[in-house]
């Protein structure tokens, strides 16, 4: 006859091997939760004042939950910036290869109207982005991060104005490098109007980039 302590730990091991372990997408929710959370304690009082504590409270979890997921504030202020900076490529990445190309205008049309939407919405992305690049100038390892992704955004820019040029409605003189680095400045800066200004109207800044876009037209009586 077994001992009792040798029932107990037979099944406690049995019970063990029964547990069902955690899927992948329970594990995806769970750190959504944690990212939510932690946005909105972002947008309301800044990466600095918020404390892992205010993030553990907001998100409900215990201390031990949330570091299953990640191992500091920074990992989770990492986490946000990617996605932060990463929604602007979503939409313009896909636009950037149709074909035949779009028109920069309808291009930036569409981007700025999507970029409105998530930036000063409910999600307040435009209140996040200003706290990212100045994070990302103390941080090496988050300008690391925030400079690849805004690279990417860059090309795909570069991509539509090499197509402008091909239909002469932007200069083939232009380095089109540059100017995707100039119109890529000018979408920041429609994020930050509308964080501070609340001035982020995207039929203003399509109708702004196509008066500098537009074919010049010859004037009478000059050859």
């Amino acid at each position: 006859m077994l001992r009792p302590c040798h029932l107990v730990k037979n099944e406690c091991s049995f019970y063990a091997l029964t547990v069902p372990r955690v899927s992948e997408a329970h594990r995806e929710r769970r750190r959504r939760q944690i990212l939510d959370a932690a946005r909105g304690c972002f947008v309301r009082n800044g990466f600095h004042q918020t404390s892992m504590q205010d993030i553990l409270g907001a998100a409900g979890l215990s201390a031990g939950a949330l570091y299953r997921y990640f191992g500091s504030k920074e990992e989770i202020v990492e986490a946000i910036a990617a996605e932060t900076v990463g929604q602007v490529m979503s939409m313009l990445g896909p636009l950037s290869e149709q074909q035949p190309p779009l028109p920069l205008t309808e291009v930036f049309e569409r981007v700025t109207t999507g970029m409105a939407g998530v930036a000063f919405g409910p999600e307040g992305v435009g209140y996040i982005a200003p706290q990212v690049w100045a994070e990302a100038l103390r941080s090496p390892r988050l300008h690391a991060l925030v400079e690849s992704r805004y690279a990417e955004i860059r090309g795909a820019i570069g991509t539509l104005v090499r197509a402008e040029q091909a239909a002469d409605r932007v200069d083939p003189a232009a380095d089109p490098d540059d100017v995707a680095a100039f119109l890529f400045g000018a979408l920041l800066g429609f994020v930050l109007q509308g964080a501070i200004s609340g001035q982020a109207r995207p039929e203003a800044f399509t109708s702004a980039l196509a008066a500098l876009t537009r074919p010049r037209q010859p004037q009478p009586g000059r050859s």
